[in-house]
C-alpha cells in the first residue's frame, strides 16, 4: 500500500508541475505576443484586423515551437533513461 501512496503522491507532483509550467508558457507566450503585435498607445477598444492577425500567427507559432521542443526534451530523456538502466 505504502508503493501506491508515493506513486499517487508522485503523480500529484508531476501534474501539479505540469499546470505550474503551463501556466508560466501561457504568460510568457501572451507577453512576448501582446509585446510584439499590440502597440502601447491605441485608439480602438477592440483589436484590428492587423493585430488580431500578428496574434493568431504569434501564438500558433509559440505553440508549435513549445510542442516540438517538447517532444525533443522526451526524446532526450527516454535516451537517459535507458543509459542509466543499461549502466545498473
Amino acid at each position: 500500500m505504502a508503493k501506491n501512496d508515493a506513486y499517487t503522491t508522485q503523480m500529484q507532483m508531476v501534474a501539479e508541475l505540469e499546470m505550474e509550467m503551463m501556466s508560466d508558457m501561457y504568460r510568457r507566450m501572451t507577453d512576448a505576443c501582446e509585446q510584439k503585435c499590440i502597440p502601447t498607445h491605441y485608439h480602438e477598444g477592440d483589436l484590428t484586423k492587423g493585430e488580431s492577425v500578428c496574434l493568431d500567427r504569434c501564438v500558433a507559432k509559440y505553440l508549435d515551437v513549445h510542442e516540438k521542443l517538447g517532444k525533443v526534451l522526451t526524446n532526450m530523456s527516454q535516451q537517459d533513461e535507458k543509459a542509466i538502466q543499461q549502466l545498473q
